[in-house]
């Protein structure tokens, strides 16, 4: 009777491995899709996600958008050293000719809203929301952890505010923005912004020059 019992609990537990497997499979936004358009992966927290999210829709057309937390990549060991990072963001901001005002808080905990975020992306506007959330953050230095200026981005993308501050507050959907940064971390992504066009993979805060490199010398 106990091996009986033992045999079908080691089945029960090889059965909800597989199904978990499953769960975070489907969860990683990462994988490449037929026919699906280029893909953008942005953390709302990175002042490089806004300054490639200012430019990808005009560089590339149609375009996928899905947040990830850069923490979770190997590169988010980068954030520790803030100093550098604003100096470098300050030159790509005046290459770019874009405006960069700092959030009081910087490099600050942006897990709230890039929930929220998954929250847009499931209901169509994944690129209105994230493009509202980055400009609120960095054109106007405003604290993304702060649920009116998140329900200003929901307006902004025509959400309900109500429905995505609920995301906010849902850890339930840290499960999806991880398997995404595990699966960004498996194609051999290492920091964000990144773009997926094809089976290519680009990054970093310079990823459309480099995009726009690849596609003349296949011209």
């Amino acid at each position: 009777m106990v091996s009986a019992v033992l045999a079908l609990w080691n089945r029960f537990c090889r059965y909800m491995d597989v199904v978990i497997e499953l769960k975070d499979r489907l969860a990683d936004r990462s994988r490449p899709t037929t026919g699906s358009p280029a893909a953008f992966f942005y953390d709302l927290g990175s002042p490089f996600s806004y300054f490639v999210a200012e430019r990808i829709e005009r560089a590339l057309g149609e375009v996928d958008w899905f947040p990830a937390p850069a923490l979770d990549l190997a590169g988010g060991a980068d954030w520790v050293r803030a100093e550098a990072i604003r100096a470098l963001a300050e030159r790509e901001a005046r290459a770019a000719r874009l405006p960069l005002v700092w959030p009081e808080r910087f490099p600050a905990n942006a897990r709230r809203a890039l929930r929220a975020a998954t929250y847009a992306a499931e209901n169509g506007a994944g690129s209105s929301f994230a493009l509202a959330a980055l400009r609120l953050a960095f054109c106007g230095g405003f604290d993304l952890q702060d649920p009116e200026i998140l329900a200003v981005a929901a307006g902004a993308a025509s959400l309900s505010p109500e429905r995505c501050l609920a995301a906010a507050r849902d850890p339930s959907r840290d499960g999806a923005l991880s398997a995404t940064a595990r699966g960004l971390r498996a194609r051999g992504v290492r920091r964000l912004p990144a773009v997926r066009l094809g089976r290519r993979w680009f990054e970093g805060e310079r990823l459309l020059d480099a995009v726009a490199l690849a596609r003349a010398h296949a011209l």
